[in-house]
């Protein structure tokens, strides 16, 4: 008797997904900077957080630290993408090094903005997650004039010195709907708020995404690293949409018993992962039997971010 055919599993893949134009630029102000300076060139942090990216850079001769004091005089740092305080910049500019800023340019902008309204006499509710280094480098801007807002009960609560004169500020990879959560708590509370919205375009397509692969899939699984925000919201998306959900660093952390019973699974990725790790997720379900992969796509997306100033003539002679 023959024994009967396994069914083929549905396999949806989120398009946008994976690297956005600020960490393509990140990892190549890195890449570029190792081609003009030569080995070793410091980085301050994680340039971006994927430890896949990070261990490729440094067997490439980048050489990561955690504060920029652990940099011998004279040489190269560089600046993650998450954004660094103007403490940060004083003092490796005090120890004679010459700092390349890999900052992706919409944190920027968020710390363009604090200096700007603080500078206007406002007091600043940065809604985001303590310990990130997003927050900590835009925290710095302005330390006494800023407040973090984590939640609706934060919120709720966060007193300030002229409600008059308020301005909210975002992470720029937080979710859109806990995001809308707790800035209408803010808004009740101080109706003359002015609202920035700071999420990322890359951060909303992806979530955007997820939310859409949700309708037609019983499980999503999220390619992304522990520390990488804009993963984790991608999961609990996901969830919220009523989806088990899974974040994962790479094919490793797959859990066969996810898989039993499931007949459709989405796949999706971090702003800062690698697709060769969503390659070999795919690469994982296929040899557990039969699957018909799809990609679903949602929004293209065409950004590109310009290299700082001094990277721009080797990038012409690399005919990037």
């Amino acid at each position: 008797m023959a024994r009967a055919q396994t069914q083929a599993k549905t396999v949806l893949l989120a398009n946008p997904r994976g690297f956005c134009a600020g960490v393509e630029r990140a990892i190549d102000i890195v890449e570029i900077a190792l081609e003009m300076y030569g080995p070793p060139v410091y980085v301050r942090k994680e340039i971006v957080h994927n430890p896949h990216v990070v261990e490729d850079l440094r067997k490439k001769g980048a050489v990561f630290v955690e504060s920029e004091a652990e940099v011998p005089s004279g040489q190269v740092v560089i600046f993650s993408a998450h954004g660094v305080a103007p403490l940060v910049r004083s003092r490796a500019q005090a120890q004679g090094l010459t700092a390349i800023d890999a900052t992706c340019p919409l944190v920027t902008k968020v710390h363009l903005e604090a200096k700007k309204y603080v500078k206007d006499g406002c007091h600043i509710l940065l809604i985001g997650h303590a310990g990130h280094d997003e927050i900590i480098g835009t925290m710095g801007e302005a330390p006494e004039e800023i407040q973090l807002v984590q939640n609706v009960e934060d919120a709720e609560r966060v007193e300030v010195p002229n409600p008059d004169k308020v301005v909210c500020l975002t992470q720029t990879t937080l979710s859109l709907d806990d995001t809308r959560d707790i800035v209408a708590a803010l808004q009740h509370r101080f109706p003359q708020m002015l609202v920035r919205n700071d999420i990322c375009y890359a951060t909303q397509n992806r979530q955007t995404a997820v939310k859409g692969l949700a309708k037609d899939v019983e499980l999503i699984l999220v390619v992304g690293a522990a520390n990488s925000s804009n993963s984790i919201r991608l999961m609990e998306v996901a969830r919220a949409q009523g989806v088990a959900s899974h974040r994962i660093a790479d094919v490793k952390e797959i859990d066969a018993a996810w898989l039993v019973g499931v007949g459709s699974i989405g796949v999706t990725s971090g702003a800062s992962t690698p697709e060769i790790k969503v390659s070999e997720v795919l690469d994982y379900l296929q040899a557990r039997g039969p699957v018909h992969a799809k990609e679903v796509t949602v929004i293209e997306e065409n950004v590109t971010f310009s290299l700082p100033r001094e990277l721009r003539s080797h990038q012409r002679r690399r005919g990037r």
